[in-house]
């Protein structure tokens, strides 16, 4: 490794090998070529002729064009750009010297944008794709948790105030929810996805229109057919010398919201974290602190909650882009989609990478949450002790007032006083209330307050989740494999 120069930490510590091979200088200039073939491939299936009505394509040149399809001489293409300063003219250079018959039509009526546009498209279907993969199994993973842990009740909060009940698994369900938005979208984007095709300096065709002579049907089912080599559906219909910019803006959107879901996790676990009831993955040999033996920090949900900031602001790049382009194009994308596209994926590739390292560790603590949550039932049931009183013959607005005050009195003597929560015993020293303190007691059962919450857990996972990882059986049972 140099250690004289900048490194990104996306390549260093978060991303995956996987997701870095294709955001890569050889998967792109591969594909490059790839794109090269399938161009001459189809411009002689339609037939293109040399000016003397021969083919002006022959077999000969396409199997040259194949034969050296992935041995890329990077020094040729290297020493070329020095001299011209475009890297498209000096791959076609780099190329014709390893094919001398098919020098000659190497990129034969397209511009640098054919290979550049076209590229970016497959890399970031490709990558959508991978991350869909990752997706998945954080969300099997996310569902398992759930299901395993529907009926433990638990404290919900309003405001990180206690609230009405809920249970573990249940809140699992919320985070995987916001999951299962994000896969409809990347499964919604990955859907949309098209090449630009063969359209030219400023998206006339002009170009193939003359080589063609003036032929719009076979410059139609030129752009057809390289799309479909390619493994696409089809082009976009219309673009100037660039596919509209808004396909990296919303490409991003989607990893944006993917960030978005997991900040919200990660903000959970962490306050959980510091309650004792939830704890992320510690590792017997993991150091908490510098300076503080004892802790524990969540610092795989810090690390993803960190990426995801990044790649939330990370969004507005290309939507700066996209807003500020002139005209059928200019070239101030360029070194920003250079960095912002492949951040972007880089990034949540990490994020998910750790989201999985995550839940798959994740420990809970059922006995502090149990211990909470009896410290705070009382409050909880003071409507239906209330709801009882009335129906013994009762004033529902006495009772209200009584409730309302014996809580307050409760509260000032957990809060000022550090002493336990009392409100059972004021409650039954009051005759109005017709019931025993162990009649009370007996209603301080957990269970008794969650809903529907273990059934609403139960028929997400089964109706909605489940039927999703069954059709994807063949990606799951990934593991997670963190740098630091």
């Amino acid at each position: 490794m140099d250690m004289d120069k900048y490194v990104s930490p996306l390549s260093e510590r978060y991303a995956s090998k996987e997701m870095q091979y294709i955001f890569s200088p050889d998967k792109k200039f591969r594909t490059w070529r790839r794109l090269w073939i399938a161009l001459a491939e189809t411009e002689q299936e339609l037939g293109l002729k040399a000016e003397d009505g021969s083919p002006r394509i022959t077999d000969e040149m396409l199997d040259e064009l194949r034969a050296n399809a992935e041995q890329i001489n990077y020094d040729v293409a290297r020493a070329r750009e020095k001299e011209v300063r475009h890297d498209v003219m000096s791959h076609v250079f780099a190329y014709g010297q390893q094919c001398v018959k098919a020098a000659g039509i190497i990129h034969l009526g397209a511009t640098s944008c054919y290979v550049g546009d076209n590229t970016d498209v497959i890399l970031m279907t490709e990558a959508l794709q991978l991350v869909r993969k990752k997706l998945l199994n954080v969300m099997n993973e996310l569902a398992k948790f759930a299901m395993k842990y529907k009926d433990l009740p638990t404290l919900a909060f309003t405001h990180f105030q206690p609230a009405q009940p809920t249970t573990v698994g249940k809140r699992a369900t919320l985070w995987l929810h916001d999951l299962y938005m994000d896969l409809q979208d990347v499964d919604y984007m990955i859907s949309q996805q098209k090449l630009l095709g063969s359209k030219g300096t400023t998206g006339t065709q002009a170009s193939f229109l003359e080589l063609f002579n003036g032929d719009h049907e076979k410059v139609r089912r030129l752009d057809e057919r390289i799309a479909e080599k390619m493994g696409f559906s089809g082009v976009y219909p219309v673009s100037g010398q660039t596919y509209s910019r808004k396909v990296d803006s919303r490409v991003l959107n989607v990893l944006s919201g993917i960030a978005q879901s997991a900040h919200k996790f990660t903000n959970d676990i962490r306050l959980l974290q510091h309650l004792k009831e939830i704890e992320e993955p510690f590792e017997k040999n993991q150091i908490g602190s510098s300076a503080m033996a004892y802790k524990r920090n969540p610092m795989r949900s810090e690390r993803i909650a960190s990426l995801a900031d990044y790649v939330i602001s990370d969004a507005m790049n290309p939507a700066l882009v996209a807003a500020t382009q002139w005209f059928e194009r200019t070239l101030d994308d360029s070194a920003n989609k250079r960095l912002s596209v492949p951040e972007g994926f880089l990034a949540v590739d990490g994020i998910l990478d750790l989201y999985l390292n995550v839940v798959d560790g994740l420990v809970v603590y059922d006995k502090v949450i149990t211990k909470r949550f009896m410290e705070e039932i009382p409050f909880m049931a003071t409507e239906n002790i209330m709801m009882d009183a009335v129906k013994a013959g009762g004033d529902r607005q006495e009772l209200h007032e009584k409730i309302r005050t014996y809580s307050m009195e409760a509260g000032r003597m957990v809060k000022q006083e550090g002493k336990a929560n009392n409100l059972l015993e004021l409650i039954a020293a009051d005759p109005a209330f017709h019931r025993s303190l162990d009649e009370l007691k007996s209603l301080m059962e957990p269970k008794l307050y969650v809903g529907r919450a273990p059934r609403q857990t139960e028929e997400f996972i089964t109706e909605v989740i489940q039927p999703v990882l069954d059709e994807n059986r063949e990606l799951l049972g990934l593991t997670a494999e963190i740098n630091v």
